[in-house]
């Protein structure tokens, strides 16, 4: 796997009350649940970059007050109306 390297201040671990590992989970997290809620990619994909399962995900993005359904009204519509 790649690794990517990101220089911090040694005071943003404190920000989360967090060692480094810690810190750098929930920075995996967090990445993962924005491009999540932007659409960039799947509840699959975004659980695979953080890490986690895609149920343990699903928590994450209830934590983060996401909604875990990402449709647009039109395709919300088209869902409905192909329902059986």
């Amino acid at each position: 796997m790649p690794k990517v390297n990101i220089d911090l201040p040694n005071t943003a671990y404190s920000a989360l009350r967090k060692d480094p590992k810690d810190f750098v989970n929930e920075m995996r997290l967090a990445a993962s649940v924005k491009w999540y809620a932007l659409g960039e990619v799947s509840q699959d994909k975004a659980a695979e970059i953080a890490g986690i399962s895609r149920s343990e995900f699903l928590g994450a993005l209830a934590r983060f007050k996401i909604d875990f359904i990402q449709l647009e009204r039109n395709e919300l519509k088209d869902e409905l109306l192909n329902a059986h």
